[in-house]
């Protein structure tokens, strides 16, 4: 593995170059996940050159804009810069999650960038039918966050990234769920800058997809759900993503972090989502 730097005026993004593969580069992009989580994932492509990065603000990227919130369009532009600065032609895009958002605002603003996009489960709260409702949820998360700290609001974003179906009367009639049932601290470290937590990421869940822009691209879209998550909101964002976009969802295997080794604790099936992985990029 290689590190390189891609300096600009507003931030300067970190990628990781994985091997020197035959065939376009993989890229394989987190939100707000930084490349690391990816490391199993790669490990499993060992014939491609696979890059990761750090999104700007996170990890290794350092911003020098002054600003702290997370912006589709803005990460699109990094992206853009890194295919650039690859000199390889298109690529093949893997977005996890916000990362997926980003990349689908990568092939709406730079269309000539990717051959194929694997955008799996991006959590588009505009495309639901529940939209307002799940809006309501993700605010309640936040405020918990805001008033008692990482554990408190991780456990509240938790259960409500696990609630099954439409976000109802019974879901908002919950109490705030104790932190220590989902192994988190219940003491407060007094930080409000979680990514995830705050409202710093709120224009990830706000994007809007320009479908007119996707369908027309040279780019071969495939939205991406886990089996496990069929029913609770990410996997439900990204069947209504896949609907507005006039196609079916690909299922692949496992939950939302199917691909993750034991990076954080959260194991899926990597090899097996790997493997569906490589089948859907070839064809």
């Amino acid at each position: 593995m290689t590190i390189h730097t891609l300096e600009t005026p507003e931030a300067d993004i970190v990628y990781d170059v994985h091997g020197t593969g035959e065939g376009p580069p993989l890229l394989m992009v987190g939100q707000p996940m930084e490349a690391g989580g990816f490391s199993t994932l790669a490990s499993y492509f060992p014939d491609r050159t696979v890059v990761t990065y750090d999104p700007r603000g996170l990890g290794r990227s350092v911003r020098k804009d002054g600003r702290e919130d997370h912006v589709p369009a803005t990460q699109a532009g990094d992206l853009h810069g890194v295919i650039q600065a690859l000199g390889a032609g298109p690529v093949e895009v893997f977005g996890s999650s916000g990362g997926a958002v980003t990349a689908l605002a990568l092939v709406t603003a730079h269309p000539d960038d990717v051959s194929t996009l694997v955008a799996h489960e991006p959590p588009l709260v505009g495309v639901l039918p529940d939209a307002a409702a799940t809006e309501r949820a993700g605010k309640a998360f936040r405020d918990v966050y805001q008033a008692r700290g990482f554990g408190a609001g991780m456990a509240a974003f938790i259960a409500m990234t696990s609630w099954k179906g439409e976000f109802t009367d019974d879901y908002f009639a919950l109490p705030a769920p104790d932190p220590a049932q989902f192994g988190m601290p219940s003491e407060d470290d007094g930080r409000r800058d979680d990514p995830l937590l705050s409202d710093r990421s709120l224009a990830i869940t706000a994007y809007e997809l320009d479908v007119a822009a996707l369908n027309a691209a040279p780019t071969r879209i495939v939205i991406a759900v886990g089996e496990e998550s069929l029913d609770v909101m990410n996997g439900r964002a990204a069947l209504a993503t896949a609907e507005r976009l006039g196609q079916e969802a690909t299922v692949f295997p496992s939950h939302h972090g199917g691909f993750l080794g034991g990076e954080f604790g959260y194991a899926g099936q990597p090899e097996a989502f790997a493997r569906k992985l490589r089948e859907v990029l070839e064809g």
